[in-house]
């Protein structure tokens, strides 16, 4: 069974994901500490609410050189939500520019749509081959925010492998739904909230560990 750590950092649908990835088949521990956050076989970075908030409870439990230290070795850590917009350069919101943990070029933006927060199900656009929407490509998932990244702007050469970037759209506008990423993954939408849709990619995740 595979052991994974939910971080505790005071945000994010905690139990939830706790119940939802002990379903997918893991050993599941909910936790702020370091050391086992480093050496479990995979993180859960889970985030609602703001950016800047976010970021200051994962800098409390030193998150970042957490998530920082686990890529450098090679183990995998999937955010969720803010979780995901965490891991971009750059969030801002309501004029306030807060610094995320840059693992990913890109800002974290207001949705440029007539109705924000995007909030309920929506389909997304997953490339082929991705391991996270495995049998769940043309399913729907759920998502409950207001800001997003509106444009990948990762560059990459012939010695490196291009991330998967899944895309979805709401009232016109386009941002990105997930990233698949070598080691690090995320989705802006809740799996755990997703029903048999979400438990499906929970399980893919596990299983990729």
């Amino acid at each position: 069974m595979k052991r994974v750590v939910v971080l505790d950092y005071g945000s994010g649908n905690l139990r939830s994901a706790v119940r939802a990835l002990e379903r997918a088949g893991a050993e599941v521990t909910l936790t702020g500490e370091r050391t086992p956050a480093v050496e479990a076989d995979g993180l859960v970075v889970p985030g609602v609410g703001a950016f800047a908030a976010c970021m200051a409870g994962l800098r409390r439990v030193r998150g970042p050189e957490v998530i920082g230290r686990r890529l450098a070795g090679g183990r995998p850590v999937l955010g969720i939500c803010v979780g995901m917009q965490v891991l971009f350069e750059l969030g801002i919101e309501h004029g306030l520019e807060t610094q995320g943990c840059g693992e990913w070029p890109g800002v974290v933006e207001r949705l440029e749509a007539s109705v924000v927060p995007h909030m309920g199900w929506n389909t997304v656009e997953p490339p082929e081959g991705s391991i996270l929407f495995a049998g769940v490509s043309d399913q729907r998932f759920y998502f409950v925010h207001s800001y997003a990244v509106r444009q990948w702007t990762l560059v990459t050469n012939d010695r490196t492998r291009a991330p998967q970037v899944t895309w979805a759209r709401h009232d016109g506008d386009r941002f990105v739904a997930a990233v698949e990423n070598g080691p690090l993954s995320a989705t802006q939408f809740h799996p755990e909230k997703s029903g048999d849709a979400g438990a499906v990619l929970l399980r893919n995740w596990v299983d990729s560990l």
